[in-house]
């Protein structure tokens, strides 16, 4: 992608030459270092069914009462969140398609006004994503811990002050970022954000695994049932896996581009590895592909409102 480049701000370091760039490619050497040619149908695809996906999750929840709780709107939260990097991304490749074909002309003022503006979309969606990412772990950790007090606890008014104070500070906190990029500070903050948000998930649900397995030992013991004990255990670890690996994998490789744009701008390697910014976008995109199913569509309640909606029987 190269016109209205998605992130072009973090797409190479800037306090690197561009002659020095160039020469450290060339230095590490190799077809490896020109990164992956990703078509632009490709990410059209991924946007739509992100798109689609969290529009139908938000449909299901606004339309099932039962679903009006904290939990469901912080999980709507996050579908708004994922739509958001759905649509940036949908708006962008098509601009660039219109303007590779020729069909739209634009000066290259109203384009870079255009890029700010994508940009800061796709910020505040990261920074909005990751937010509820770590509200709903901590709800969760909260409905299993202080299973009693939870409604007392998460009330509907904290929910919805925790919600706009999410929305509040994504924004601007890429109003910033976009206006003071070129600070290295900024970008650790954003690294730092992301380690703190791994590590709280990490911290959480390895906590309520631990809890789980426990609960699980004693009723295998009074009860017997060893092997009904170790498939649940199983079970629990593969969600655990399949959660903090999604997240990872996903989000891991951009964020680790930032600490090499910090770290080591010039050096051949780290040159190289910024040339597949692009594939850590699609890992983003697809991030949002997946979220609806773990956060989601996991919920029986939920799957039956979803195919209520998309048989259109409101």
């Amino acid at each position: 992608m190269s016109t209205l480049a998605p992130l072009r701000l973090l797409r190479e370091p800037w306090n690197a030459s561009e002659g020095n760039q160039s020469n450290a490619t060339g230095g590490a050497g190799g077809a490896w270092c020109q990164g992956l040619d990703i078509p632009n149908e490709l990410f059209l695809t991924l946007g739509l069914v992100s798109l689609v996906e969290n529009l139908l999750v938000v449909a299901a929840i606004l339309k099932n009462r039962n679903l009006h709780s904290p939990m469901y709107y912080f999980i709507c939260c996050l579908a708004v969140s994922d739509m958001l990097v759905s649509v940036s991304n949908l708006a962008e490749t098509l601009f660039m398609l219109l303007m590779e074909h020729g069909v739209l002309v634009i000066r290259a003022s109203i384009v870079r006004h255009m890029d700010n503006v994508i940009d800061m979309l796709i910020c505040s969606s990261v920074v909005s994503s990751l937010s509820f990412l770590g509200v709903i772990a901590v709800d969760r950790y909260i409905t299993i811990f202080y299973a009693l007090r939870y409604h007392s606890i998460m009330t509907l008014q904290r929910a919805v002050v925790t919600m706009a104070s999410v929305w509040l500070v994504s924004t601007v906190s890429s109003t910033v970022f976009i206006t003071y990029y070129r600070n290295n500070a900024i970008l650790l903050c954003l690294i730092g954000f992301f380690l703190f948000m791994l590590v709280l998930m990490l911290v959480l649900y390895i906590h309520m695994f631990a809890l789980a397995r426990h609960h699980l030992r004693s009723i295998s013991s009074q009860q017997k049932q060893p092997t009904v004990y170790r498939s649940s255990s199983l079970k629990g670890a593969v969600t655990l896996t399949i959660l903090l690996g999604v997240f990872f994998i996903c989000w891991g490789p951009f964020f680790f581009h930032l600490i090499l744009i910090v770290t080591c701008p010039t050096n051949p390697f780290c040159v190289c590895f910024f040339s597949y910014f692009n594939l850590f976008l699609i890992l983003i995109i697809c991030n949002s592909v997946v979220d609806p199913l773990i956060y989601a569509f996991r919920s029986q309640e939920l799957r039956r409102t979803l195919r209520e909606v998309v048989l259109c029987s409101w």
